[in-house]
């Protein structure tokens, strides 16, 4: 049979994982999902993602692409894959892509929200970051409008997986709150390792009073990795949503 193109959507709690991508004796999330789909269909794929989610990172909206020559109609993966797959991983959706389509390399932009909880909460503990600062919304504000455009992020990834072209272009980055919760959102072109939870670690330190606009800006631009002191906890970041047409 000729090769077909599934194109998944996944949601999941990544409290448990190692992060997405396949590791040897280690718990991710490609290696379960690869997993399934091997006793699914009896067939061993190899799964591309739209973004490598780090260790205890979330997502909604994570999509997925893997090629088979296996017969199996469409419609049965998203309930077939549920079934073997564990409580904290869901298939959320499943269908045929045309074979030109890659979740990584297709993707326009991808949509990250980063959760904090001003609040001590047993509910909510394992995806939200709880700070016990008082923060100042304006000041979260003004950073983040900092942060739009397209920008040499090196600042905000660790040495080790920076690329040979740090920019990136961020097309939305905005805060509001709404009681104890704080929420952050960042849509962008794409993200480099670490990017978006030291770019929460840093703007915090400017809403809580530790840190001036003006040093904010003068470390933003310095590609001193160092100089990021705080950066967010993983369990405060999800994955939203990823984009294949140019809906911004």
């Amino acid at each position: 049979m000729t090769a077909r193109n599934i194109k998944l959507v996944l949601r999941y709690d990544g409290t448990e994982f190692a992060g997405w991508q396949y590791q040897p004796r280690q718990r991710t999330v490609q290696g379960e999902v690869q997993a399934a789909i091997r006793k699914l269909t009896g067939k061993t794929v190899t799964l591309y993602a739209a973004g490598r989610t780090d260790a205890g990172v979330h997502a909604l909206g994570q999509v997925v692409n893997f090629t088979t020559d296996s017969p199996l109609p469409v419609k049965k993966y998203r309930d077939g894959l549920n079934f073997y797959l564990p409580d904290d991983i869901l298939v959320h959706t499943a269908e045929e892509a045309p074979e030109s389509f890659h979740a990584r390399y297709g993707a326009i932009y991808r949509h990250y929200r980063y959760l904090i909880d001003s609040d001590r909460s047993p509910l909510h503990r394992k995806r939200r970051w709880e700070v016990g600062h008082e923060l100042d919304l304006g000041a979260l504000k003004a950073a983040a409008d900092h942060i739009r455009g397209e920008h040499d992020f090196s600042t905000f990834c660790v040495v080790s997986s920076r690329l040979k072209d740090n920019r990136c272009l961020v097309y939305e980055s905005c805060w509001r709150a709404e009681d104890a919760l704080w929420t952050y959102e960042i849509i962008g072109n794409r993200f480099l390792h670490t990017m978006v939870r030291s770019l929460v670690g840093l703007m915090i330190e400017v809403g809580r009073g530790a840190l001036t606009m003006r040093q904010f800006k003068s470390i933003f631009v310095s590609g001193d990795h160092t100089a990021v002191t705080h950066v967010a906890p993983a369990r405060g970041l999800c994955l939203v949503a990823v984009g294949y047409e140019k809906e911004l």
